[in-house]
């Protein structure tokens, strides 16, 4: 299980297990890892789990969220990365070293569907270099509610979308991958991922969430069933199982 290792100024504080779909961090109490110091926003930044993916992303801080000291807005966290708010460090440890740490293979599991066009491209969104704020720091506590996170897999009936409107109304997309990622970035998106159990979609960014059937899908994952309609970022689409 993959786990953030937490720090003050490079002093050891503790361990927290990423055994939640979400996990938020913030000033406020109610945050998953809460951490009362001023240089952090109320609710600062979340990771969302998929399978053995982590995404971190910034929700709007006041201070922003720095990974390896860059200003990050989203960000697929990689063994060994150090999340940092003011003097707090956060590494991240996976289940198991990544081979190009920092590198661009990872993000060629991703796909990224605009309404122009559907094509590839990697969802990676890094900001200039900036420098975090300093403040008074008070000693955090940290509560984490335990969930079983699945595993994606690509075993199992196959999945596709098709485009119910917009310019490319009529197109499919197969679903092999275990983690496929749809919306506009900075406006909407979700990912799709491949469970034992089936297929699931899951909010990732964005104020509001994606629907299925008219329902938003709120924050946790989501179950997908044949000929399910998602909208999502204006794009309606029919998700259903190709035939044997």
């Amino acid at each position: 299980m993959a786990k953030l290792i937490y720090s003050l100024d490079s002093a050891f504080l503790g361990d927290i297990a990423l055994d939640k779909e979400r996990i938020t961090i913030g000033r406020r109490p109610g945050n998953d890892i809460h951490i009362d110091n001023l240089a952090v926003s109320g609710e600062h930044a979340a990771i969302t789990i998929i399978g053995k993916d982590a995404f971190l992303e910034d929700l709007g801080s006041t201070n922003g969220t720095l990974v390896n000291g860059k200003l990050i807005t989203k960000h697929i966290l990689q063994n060994g990365d150090v999340i940092e708010l003011g003097k707090y460090q956060l590494k991240y440890v996976g289940e198991a070293p990544a081979a190009n740490v920092g590198g661009q293979d990872d993000f060629e599991k991703t796909m990224i569907i605009r309404p122009s066009a559907m094509k590839a491209v990697a969802p990676a969104e890094v900001a200039p270099s900036a420098s975090a704020s300093s403040a008074a720091m008070k000693s955090p506590a940290v509560n984490a509610a335990p969930r079983p996170v699945a595993d994606a897999t690509t075993q199992g009936p196959v999945g596709k979308l098709q485009v119910l409107n917009g310019a490319s109304q009529g197109k499919e997309l197969v679903l092999t991958k275990a983690l496929t990622t749809l919306g506009k970035p900075g406006v909407q998106v979700a990912v799709i991922t491949k469970r034992p159990q089936g297929y699931f979609i899951t909010h990732v960014e964005g104020a509001n969430y994606p629907s299925v059937n008219g329902s938003p899908v709120g924050a946790q994952a989501h179950p997908l069933n044949d000929h399910d309609v998602l909208e999502l970022a204006g794009i309606k689409m029919e998700f259903y199982f190709s035939p044997a």
